[in-house]
């Protein structure tokens, strides 16, 4: 289906007229006036381009743009005006980040090629934008397979974290929670440097020894070095480098992209105090009392929120599966521990094919058991499938 084009103007009779004109080359939809114009982008779009008039009452095109511009930042802009000064024209270019500036009266042929040259950007910008977010994701995937498999214990550190935080985020309406969520999954990244039982014994209080401590000290800059390079993850990079570090004030105070870092930092950093004190036994309150007191700065929120954190639902039952009955997908209710005691698979790990070669490869040395509990759905979890399953057909 073709992407669709809307036309804003306050005169019903131009809309109508530019309707005519384009229905046999291109799909448009109109909007009398910018108000209207925001509200068919929330309830008819997306839109691959907007054209709007400049001289409108209540809201101007430059205006609209604007307010576009953040809604809806792949929608190419086009500004058609009667009133051609340069001062508009700047102020519709640097405001509304417009594609292409137009006159009136404009002709069908300069309608078309502009909206035809739009149409190229726009898919252009989309293409890339879906490239990046697969790339990106495909990236995290990986690294999150890594992470699994070569130190579990990390990993498990890591699912925790990652259900704070995001918990954390909601709390508080924070923008692009998927930033929180990915710093968090990433946190632990540098670990696939040390040796499963040193990480096994920080998580358990063990003191170690000075060479060990200054090993683990260095796995967020590890974590940064290897992430600071994927596109997009920069600003994800820097939390994870402070997750340690007392941050002090760098760069523009003012600037709202250093404010969401230094911020997303200072949640990981007391979400992984309250994941300490609850590894040595302490209540949800009192982990998070805990934590309040050794970052007195935080927004007193944070805390709130892991206090109010509830313990994960289990409207799933469990049951025990031979190794060689795993299947991807499924996910594992229990530690996996080879015999010596070394930790391989950490509770709550979904089953994927590298982890079923690595559980093969240590059942064939004899260091497992032969049955693993997973999870299955609970009774509500199967009727709320079979309601899907018959609303798809």
């Amino acid at each position: 289906m073709p992407e669709k084009i809307l036309l804003v103007d306050d005169e019903p009779s131009i809309l109508q007229g530019y309707q005519r004109l384009l229905r046999n080359e291109f799909r448009t939809d109109t909007a009398v006036g910018g108000h209207s114009a925001l509200i068919a982008f929330e309830t008819r779009g997306p839109f691959a381009i907007v054209v709007s008039d400049m001289r409108m009452p209540e809201m101007d095109g430059v205006q609209l743009l604007s307010r576009l511009k953040t809604l809806a930042p792949e929608t190419i802009r086009i500004m058609l005006t009667g009133n051609a000064d340069l001062e508009t024209a700047m102020q519709a270019v640097n405001e509304g980040s417009i594609f292409r500036f137009l006159t009136k009266p404009c002709s069908k042929e300069a309608m078309a090629r502009t909206l035809t040259a739009g149409l190229v950007q726009y898919r252009l910008v989309t293409a890339e934008k879906e490239l990046l977010e697969r790339t990106l994701s495909g990236s995290i995937r990986v690294l999150t397979e890594v992470l699994s498999l070569v130190n579990p214990a990390a990993f498990g550190r890591a699912l925790r974290l990652r259900r704070y935080m995001s918990h954390i985020a909601e709390a508080l309406a924070l923008p692009h929670p998927w930033r929180f969520e990915i710093a968090a999954m990433m946190s632990q990244l540098g670990c696939v440097t040390l040796h499963p039982e040193t990480v096994q014994a920080v998580y358990s209080g063990q003191k170690l020894s000075p060479e060990e401590e200054q090993h683990y000290a260095m796995h967020p800059t590890v974590a940064h070095d290897l992430l600071r390079n994927i596109p997009r993850l920069e600003p994800i990079a820097w939390m994870i480098a402070h997750q340690n570090k007392s941050i002090s004030v760098e760069g523009d105070v003012a600037d709202r992209e250093m404010a969401d870092m230094r911020l997303g930092a200072e949640i990981l950093q007391a979400a992984l105090a309250f994941d300490e004190f609850l590894g040595r036994g302490f209540s949800r309150t009192e982990a998070a009392h805990n934590a309040a007191r050794q970052f007195k700065g935080l927004d007193p929120r944070i805390f709130r929120a892991l206090v109010e954190l509830e313990p994960e639902k289990q409207d799933r039952e469990t049951r025990l599966c031979r190794l060689d009955e795993l299947t991807t997908g499924m996910i594992l209710d229990q530690e996996v521990r080879a015999a010596d005691g070394t930790l391989v698979v950490s509770v709550g790990q979904e089953v994927t094919m590298p982890l079923l070669l690595k559980l093969k490869s240590f059942q064939e040395k004899g260091a497992l058991e032969d049955k693993v509990r997973i999870f299955v759905p609970g009774p509500a979890k199967e009727k709320e499938k079979t309601q899907e399953q018959a609303a798809g057909k």
